[in-house]
This record gives structure tokens, sequence and C-alpha cells, in this order.
């Protein structure tokens, strides 16, 4: 089995490479990828994989091998853009100014067809059903991810375990990587208005400074991770922006102050908001101000399941060659693929696409991103060889 998807996603790879760069040069936003849903079910129809669609641009394919029921595996890519204007000069650039494949779902929806033309093509020669979910909005609160399960993308029938791989910029091409646990963190924004009462700057008594209240919160904020947080548990909390005022002569009614808060354990988490709010509401009273404090809730941290993630490792291993096998690194970026991991057991790898020799070394969200793209071939054969053999 191992050497049949091996020869047929050598055979297949110019193909998905192609269709690799007509997605990245038609990018589209979270949650409104309509051209890129249709350009999905159309490949589906073509390979005659069946589909419904889900969360209105989502898509969700179905194959079934031998004995069916026997083991259900997901296999997932996220198919939004970003709102970045490209800067690469390559024949497949964006079309749509300001809007770029900049993060590799591109990359990952490419890989998931791959997997899925083969897959269909073999399902004769391996067991079980694999549902294959496209998926909208991951760039962007409240996570296409979310939506898709609202929708029941994890039933019927449901799945025993969820993959799904991702570039990663500094891997060289050729490598894959794996981690069990905690993979990657939490990610909520912080909204802040800090309510003075302004007036002329050679006359501060006469005030209620906002921007020194929140000098003081700025700072305040910075030490609740370090001494109120395990230090050996992963967590960062960072204002990225001060506004306030406009002249040298006035100080302002009011400053806003937005940031991100990130961490790898849920319990913490929302015990930080609870400090987060205290620490604001307590100290901007005490300066005499008025406070306005909304944290919007966005992803949950990424949790590999130990099982399911040595399985797959495993397997990679079996594929690849086990010196092409890594572990991943921890990041302290989200990812919405953390929703599908609080259902089921997932597991959350990386696929290497730095080519150094080539120049090939730009960072994913930057407008210069691009991959080399013999990563297709082992993404796409990768993805297969899982969702036909993984042991759950």
């Amino acid at each position: 089995m191992q050497s049949r998807i091996k020869k047929l996603a050598q055979q297949y790879a110019s193909e998905f490479i192609d269709i690799r760069r007509h997605l990245h040069a038609h990018p589209e936003l979270s949650y409104q990828e309509f051209e890129t849903s249709k350009f999905v079910q159309g490949k589906l129809t073509e390979f005659g994989i069946p589909f419904e669609v889900k969360a209105t641009t989502g898509v969700v394919g179905l194959i079934k091998g031998k004995n069916p029921g026997s083991r259900i595996i997901a296999l997932r890519a996220d198919m939004d853009a970003l709102p970045i204007k490209e800067e690469n000069d390559i024949p497949y650039k964006s079309k749509n100014e300001g809007v770029m494949h900049a993060c590799g779902h591109d990359v990952h929806t490419a890989c998931l067809l791959g997997a899925a033309k083969i897959l269909n093509e073999l399902k004769e020669e391996w067991e079980g059903t694999v549902k294959l979910i496209f998926q909208p909005g991951e760039e962007k609160n409240p996570g296409g991810a979310s939506l898709m399960i609202k929708d029941g993308v994890l039933e019927n029938p449901k799945p025993q375990a969820i993959l799904a791989l991702h570039v990663n910029t500094i891997l060289e091409v050729g490598q894959l990587s794996f981690r069990g646990g905690k993979v990657m963190a939490s990610a909520d924004e912080i909204y802040i208005t800090v309510k003075g009462k302004g007036g002329h700057a050679a006359s501060p008594h006469l005030t209620i400074d906002p921007i020194l209240i929140s000098s003081h919160l700025v700072i305040a904020l910075q030490q609740l991770v370090s001494r109120n947080n395990n230090p050996f548990n992963p967590s960062v909390l960072s204002i990225t922006s001060f506004n306030g005022g406009n002249t040298t002569n006035v100080i302002p009614n009011e400053v806003k102050l937005m940031g991100t808060f990130r961490a790898m354990d849920e319990e913490w988490r929302f015990k930080a908001h609870e400090l987060i709010r205290k620490i604001t509401t307590d100290l901007v009273s005490s300066m005499g101000g008025t406070v306005d404090l909304h944290i919007d809730v966005g992803y949950p941290c990424v949790m590999n399941n130990e099982k399911v993630n040595a399985s797959a490792r495993k397997k990679a291993e079996e594929y690849m060659g086990a010196k092409y096998v890594s572990e991943t690194e921890l990041r302290m970026g989200a990812e919405d693929f953390g929703y599908y991991a609080q259902q089921i057991p997932a597991c959350f790898y990386r696929l290497g696409t730095m080519n150094t020799a080539k120049g090939i070394t730009a960072g994913v969200h930057t407008p210069v991103f691009n991959i080399d793209e013999s990563a297709i071939e082992i993404g796409m054969g990768m993805m297969a060889w899982l969702g036909s053999s993984l042991e759950v």
C-alpha cells in the first residue's frame, strides 16, 4: 500500500502543484471562500467523491474503503487567505489585490485534494472511511473549525481521530515533525479603554490623566504572567497598541489599549482573564479613572492526543524514514484546529517547506512567503498514507 501511494503521489505531483498555484493566484479572505469552495467541490466531483457543503463555504467529502465502519479518520485542510499584499514576483502571484495565501492554506488544500484522489483510487486496498474536511475561516474569530463543528462535521460518521498538516517554514523540505500533548497556544484579544478627565497639559492637577494611568497599567499587566503563572507553563501577555491624545499641550479624555493573551493551559487561561480584569479595574479606579474592558475569547490551545500522535509519527517514519521525522517545537501561535482536538483525538503535524539552498526561507504571514513545491508530493502522499493506515 505504501509503495502504491508513493507511486501515485509522484505521478500526480505536477497536477497538484498546478492546483496549488491556481489557489495561490485566487486567494479569498476568511468566510469569503466562495470560489475556492466551488473549486474544491468541482475537483471532488471530478474524482467521483461525494461531498456536502457545511458552514456556507466548507466542504466535507467521504471516501469509503473496505469495511467502512471499521475505522473512521478525518483529514482537515483550511482554505482562507490573509489581507496581505503579495510582493513575490512569480507567475502565480495573487490576482486579488491585497489578499494573499501567506500562511500556506493553498498548500494544505492542494495536499488534501491530492490525498483524496489517491485514497479514492486505492479504496479497494485499505479499510475504513476517510472524511475530508475543507474548512473556511481559520484566520479569523470565531474560527471556521467551530462553525464546522456546530454544523455537524464530526458526526455521521463520527471520526475516531482527526489529523491536519501545516507548512513549516523553518523545517527543510523533505522533513516532517510531530509533537504529543501541548503544541500551540490559545489566543485571546484584549481591548481596554481607560477614561479620565482631559485638560490643559500645563494644568495636570485639574485632570485625571489617562495616559499616566495607562502607563502604569501596561507595566502592571506585564507582571501578571511572571508573578502568577507557573514558569514551566508557557504563557504570554503582550500589549501591542497604545493610543491616546494627538497634540503636545492637551491631556486627552481617554486612552485605548489592545493586546493579546496566549496560554497552553485552559485552566490558567481563564484564571488569567479574571486577573486581567481585577488588575485593570482596581488600578484604574485607584488612580481616579474608569475603564471599559473586553476580552475576546479566541481559539483554544492545540493539544495533540499522545496515542494518535505516536501512531501518526510511527507511520510517518515508515513512510519517510526516521531521520526525516523530528519533534515539533512549541509555538505560542494559535490554530483553530484546537476546537477539533477538544472534541476527538487529534494530531496536528508539520510539513517542511523551506529550501535554504534555493533561498526559500520567508516566514508565514509575510508578503514574500513561498514554499519549495516539492513539498506537495510529500504532503499529499503522507496524508493519504495516514488516512489509509493510521491505527486508532
